[in-house]
């Protein structure tokens, strides 16, 4: 793992944005991350609620993440969206 990246459980579900959003400390700057519930039910199942399929995957989620943010993949907003 990155030891530059680091992310603090502090996940939430946003009713709005349909998504759980964490966040991702990366060398001192917090950037926000998302995954849809779309995207959730497609990797994982959608038998449960969002937060606890992010939850029993997390390790997979936030190395998609680091992925992403390696990538430099953030949006206008500074999101990093996973799909």
């Amino acid at each position: 793992m990155n030891q530059a990246i680091q992310f603090p459980d502090q996940e939430s579900w946003d009713e709005q944005r349909q998504a759980v959003c964490f966040p991702a400390l990366v060398n001192g700057v917090i950037l926000t991350c998302a995954i849809s519930r779309e995207g959730l039910c497609r990797h994982y199942g959608s038998d449960a609620a969002p937060l606890s399929l992010f939850n029993a995957h997390r390790w997979d989620i936030e190395e998609q993440a680091e992925r992403l943010i390696a990538q430099q993949q953030e949006d206008d907003q500074g999101w990093v969206w996973l799909s």
